[in-house]
């Protein structure tokens, strides 16, 4: 296996949500709506992501919104890691994805040797940001 990228399940928000992630990771982002399909959906799908799909270099995050009365968890059972390349990086892109979320653990050095920190963005999703240093 070369790459492993998450999926993540929006409740209606996928749109706004993988806007704001291609914002802040400058990446490209490709939206396919229910209604652009070629079979009939109902009013309440037409304006739900059917699939999404951001990319940037090696990075690829995909996502699409749940079908309307589907049960839908907030991605609580799932996190994002992004291995950092600089301290620059890691603490442009942490600032990035903490707007409007809750930090769980502030960038600090870590035990293992890294640059780490946590938090839940804005949509409930979790993140983890890792920067290897060297000595």
């Amino acid at each position: 296996m070369q790459t492993l990228n998450p999926y993540l399940i929006f409740d209606g928000n996928c749109a706004e949500a993988m806007t704001f992630y291609a914002k802040c990771l400058d990446a490209d982002l490709q939206l396919s709506l229910y209604s652009s399909m070629p079979f009939a959906v109902a009013d309440a799908e037409k304006d739900r992501i059917l699939h999404a799909r951001l990319s940037t270099g090696s990075i690829l995050l995909m996502a699409s919104d749940n079908r309307p009365g589907m049960p839908f968890s907030q991605g609580n059972n799932i996190s994002i890691n992004i291995q950092c390349e600089n301290l620059e990086e890691i603490e442009r892109l942490y600032a990035a994805l903490l707007e409007g979320g809750t930090a769980t653990m502030p960038l600090h050095d870590a035990f293992w040797g890294a640059r780490f920190g946590m938090l839940i963005d804005r949509f409930g999703i979790p993140w983890m940001l890792n920067l290897l240093q060297t000595p």
